[in-house]
């Protein structure tokens, strides 16, 4: 069974004019804000866990008004995007499948890459197998987990309260996992998908989808990426935060072992928590256009 969220749950939101669009993805529809930019260059922003395109709200008209193209879909199962009720449907592989798809459909070409949170798990992955379409990246408080590494305590303590909550409040989650003070209203835009637990089925599988172990199904997968990455000569910069105690420090594991990011002046974003979009987006977004604007050609 596929849900589509009511229309009216997200009229008025707080901060989010963008008018919607479309793709099809295996009899699921996927919504995407598509603003235009004359620069050539179109930036790509994927959202992660358990947030939507709401997210980059405050970078959509920086980075667009800077001339660039962007592009932030709701990935399957969030945001104005339909969602499967069957958590059988929810695997790594569809979500990549799913942001191919989207990026043939519309031709998209010369990407910079805006990734946080399972947005990296999903784009690095997309960068790393289809480099042609991509000419640099910025990943921000994320990941791409082999089932190699050892996983932070504090990924343990959520992926186990993910699943044991008998109440999963996005918008309350998203709330603590910022440094600054979020609004009513804003905190009722993250809560706008998910009238009701049975539209939240994604939100819940997502944290059992990371790789934490060797044979992980999508393990092999991302040792290939990493593989790729390893040879990855295009820009890369990291802009991580200084809030983060899951993503805390990995942003050396990216500078470390991608050669494209070998002297990138890379950030630190200072008061900034996981959701480093709505804590600092101003600043994360000047970041983007600085970064396009260094290396663009």
């Amino acid at each position: 069974m596929i849900l589509r969220t009511p229309a009216e749950r997200f009229e008025n939101l707080a901060g989010y004019p963008f008018e919607p669009n479309h793709v099809d993805f295996v009899g699921a529809r996927m919504h995407y804000v598509d603003e235009p930019g004359g620069s050539g260059e179109t930036v790509l922003m994927l959202h992660g866990e358990p947030s939507w395109s709401y997210l980059y709200r405050k970078m959509i008209p920086i980075v667009s008004a800077a001339g660039h193209r962007v592009v932030a879909p709701d990935l399957i199962g969030f945001g104005k995007s339909d969602k499967f009720t069957d958590p059988g449907r929810y695997t790594y592989q569809m979500h990549v499948d799913s942001i191919v798809n989207l990026i043939e459909t519309l031709d998209l070409k010369n990407i910079t890459l805006i990734c946080q949170d399972w947005g990296g798990l999903i784009g690095l992955r997309i960068a790393a197998e289809h480099p042609d379409r991509f000419s640099r990246i910025v990943a921000a408080n994320t990941a791409l987990p082999t089932g190699d590494e050892r996983i932070p305590a504090a990924f343990k303590v959520w992926r186990a309260f993910s699943q044991a909550t008998p109440v999963f409040p996005v918008g309350g989650l998203i709330k603590f996992a910022c440094k600054t003070k979020l609004t009513k209203g804003i905190v009722d835009g993250y809560n706008a998908p998910f009238p009701s637990r049975k539209y939240k089925v994604a939100a819940r599988v997502f944290p059992l989808l990371v790789p934490t172990v060797p044979d992980n199904p999508a393990s092999e997968a991302n040792r290939a990426a990493w593989r790729a990455l390893e040879k990855w000569e295009k820009p890369f910069l990291t802009a991580f935060s200084d809030g983060d105690p899951i993503m805390r420090g990995l942003d050396r594991i990216f500078q470390n072992r991608i050669p494209g990011a070998k002297n990138q002046p890379h950030a630190l974003i200072r008061g900034a928590g996981h959701f480093l979009q709505e804590d600092k987006g101003e600043e994360l977004a000047a970041l983007v256009v600085e970064f396009i604007g260094r290396s663009e050609g």
